[in-house]
């Protein structure tokens, strides 16, 4: 895409009245060679099923491209809007419907009682073990086997019901697993006396302009907190520019800077180079010379919504490209070897 082009492309989208502001690359520090090399790769095939691509430098929008729909057009990214459970435990907080991560969550789950395997360490569960994926809970994405896995609770009519009554295990260390964020769900609809898309709409939403939201739901019909809310690509990047502001959004304060600080701090370590907050990721992006920390929401297919605090960037990259392999791959290298690479420290 020539840069004329793609300027066409920012100013046809700075029209829609949604509270971002556009600019062009070079005005924000970004090279649009870069860019542009990156939208000829993709659109040559070089990058498969890639649904669209954004960066936001210092608050406005630099580039904008839809290989998949356009604009408007509903993104499913799977487990990145995990993070938005997150988000909305931070509101649940501020706003003191819970009275911190430290809450046991079996109180808020007394419509389930009683659980089966019943045990001390399922009843000491608290928020903060639900959003590092550090419960006692047998669960296990990762695993097939495990008796958590996913797959194993979307058959099932009530998936709170499935958590609940999951064995324990004797680790508490880092295990993937939605059915945690699903609890986490139930334990805040519960805090909040109101569905979690109602407190969504109403706290985090709403004052960011986001106006169109669908929700995956349980067959008893409770919004999915473990992944599937499907959003704009401007408004995945809105929840990445939050996060970069540490708190607001264009003057409206949504949530603390203190959540915002505590949920993508380390407190689980994946592996060497990967480590886990508040249903955050948070690692390094490497160039050729140079390391980039941030943090992420992540989903399969290689969605992702990434912030680079030190850079004052957020980009965020959508695909359909699910359970393929070198998925989260080659969304990263399009982090590190087009959009990373052109801007300007």
């Amino acid at each position: 895409m020539s840069a004329i082009l793609l300027g066409l492309l920012l100013s046809a989208g700075s029209s829609r009245g949604d509270g971002w502001t556009i600019g062009t690359p070079e005005s924000a520090g970004v090279s649009a060679t870069k860019l542009a090399a990156m939208d000829t790769e993709i659109r040559g095939g070089e990058f498969r099923k890639i649904g669209s691509v954004l960066v936001a430098r210092n608050g406005k929008i630099v580039h904008e491209a839809y290989y998949e729909g356009d604009a408007d057009t509903l993104r499913n990214t799977r487990s990145a809007t995990k993070s938005v459970t997150a988000i909305l435990t931070g509101i649940a907080i501020d706003r003191k419907l819970l009275s911190g991560v430290d809450v046991p969550v079996s109180p808020f789950l007394s419509a389930w009682k009683p659980f089966a395997h019943p045990d001390p360490r399922k009843d000491a569960i608290t928020v903060a073990q639900l959003l590092t994926m550090s419960s006692a809970l047998d669960c296990n994405d990762w695993i097939d086997s495990s008796p958590g896995n996913e797959e194993r609770m979307y058959p099932m009519e009530d998936w709170v019901r499935f958590g609940v009554d999951l064995p324990v295990r004797s680790a508490t260390s880092f295990s993937y697993c939605t059915a945690g964020t699903v609890l986490l769900g139930a334990v805040l609809e519960s805090a909040a006396h109101m569905p979690v898309d109602e407190l969504a709409s109403k706290f985090l939403f709403g004052p960011l302009g986001i106006e169109r939201a669908h929700w995956t739901r349980s067959p008893r019909g409770m919004p999915m907190t473990g992944g599937g809310l499907e959003l704009r690509s401007r408004d995945l990047l809105k929840l990445g520019e939050l996060w970069r502001r540490n708190k607001d959004w264009n003057g409206t304060r949504v949530v603390s800077a203190a959540w915002v600080q505590a949920s993508t701090r380390p407190h689980s370590r994946i592996d060497d180079s990967t480590e886990y907050g508040y249903l955050f990721w948070v690692k390094s992006f490497r160039t050729a010379d140079r390391s980039y920390p941030a943090y992420l929401m992540t989903g399969n297919g290689g969605n992702k919504v990434a912030v680079f605090p030190e850079l004052q960037l957020v980009a965020v990259l959508t695909s359909t490209n699910y359970n393929a392999r070198g998925m989260h791959q080659q969304t990263d290298r399009l982090l590190t070897d087009y959009v990373l690479p052109g801007v300007e420290r």
